[in-house]
């Protein structure tokens, strides 16, 4: 980053080998842009800042920015499908997301959910749990708790598995037995969850020549989300980025639920 570059009024922790927290950096930087007309994000030793560019620096701040999410009209566009529905984050952020039913840009590939798991619930469930203060703070990537429907609170719900740490203990190899067989529950990390939802809206990594193999790039100059997410895709170079690879694997035998698993380094960005 440059020496010259403006303090950014937004920072939160980041683990840039986790997908998950990744792209839900790449959620928080759409939403700013969107709420304050206008916004630039970079990564930087551990850090993701966010800087508006329009609006004043001092009403810019996260805990406004997640009350504003929280806020926003949160609507199923497609009423009689639960599971794949087109998702629509009202005024102010009016942003329709469908990323999963893309098949000509692949989103489709990076879909993680299947079966019953209904999307527009998971959404609500994990975008209300927001509320908790741990979620206003630097460190709200890394909050993890068991969270319920907001409709239904004696219920618990099931997160998409965007995040790499849940992920990357989700097979059963890995543990011993099936946790979905059995019906267990355990904490998830809803701010991961949900902005990873809005993020892979715009923001998508590169393919490889491995099936469900993809990698991205946590780019180092501030940028606004259009250029941001073609820094993420590696389409345009930047020599202080760092590359990832990670893959969205088959988490259960039917081999139709997946998680993201953590990413390894692959390098700068070239």
């Amino acid at each position: 980053m440059s020496p010259r570059t403006p303090e950014p009024t937004i920072r939160v922790h980041v683990e840039p080998t986790n997908p998950g927290q990744f792209f839900a950096c790449c959620g928080l930087l759409e939403l700013a842009d969107r709420l304050w007309d206008g916004a630039a994000g970079w990564f930087e030793d551990g850090l993701f800042s966010i800087l508006p560019t329009s609006a004043p620096p001092a009403e810019c701040v996260l805990s406004a920015l997640i009350d504003m999410t929280r806020r926003a009209p949160l609507e199923q566009l497609d009423a009689g499908n639960d599971c794949s529905s087109p998702i629509r984050l009202g005024s102010p952020f009016n942003i329709t997301l469908d990323w999963w039913l893309d098949t000509r840009g692949g989103g489709n590939r990076l879909k993680v959910w299947a079966g019953s798991m209904r999307s527009v619930r998971i959404a609500s469930a994990m975008r209300a749990a927001l509320q908790c203060k741990e979620c206003r703070s630097e460190s709200l990537l890394d909050h993890g708790m068991v969270v319920f429907d907001p409709g239904e609170p004696d219920k618990k719900v099931e997160p998409y598995y965007f995040d790499g740490r849940r992920g990357g203990n989700a097979q059963s190899r890995d543990i011993g037995f099936a946790p979905d067989a059995l019906q267990m529950t355990s904490a998830a990390f809803p701010a991961v969850e949900f902005l990873c939802l809005i993020g892979l809206q715009r923001f998508r990594p590169a393919p490889t020549d491995q099936a469900l193999v993809f990698e991205y790039s946590a780019w180092s100059e501030p940028s606004t989300p259009s250029a941001a997410a073609a820094y993420a895709c590696g389409m345009i170079p930047d020599e202080g980025a760092r590359r990832y690879r990670f893959e969205n694997s088959f988490r259960t035998d039917q081999k139709k639920h997946k998680a993201f698993l953590p990413a390894i380094p692959v390098g700068a960005n070239r």
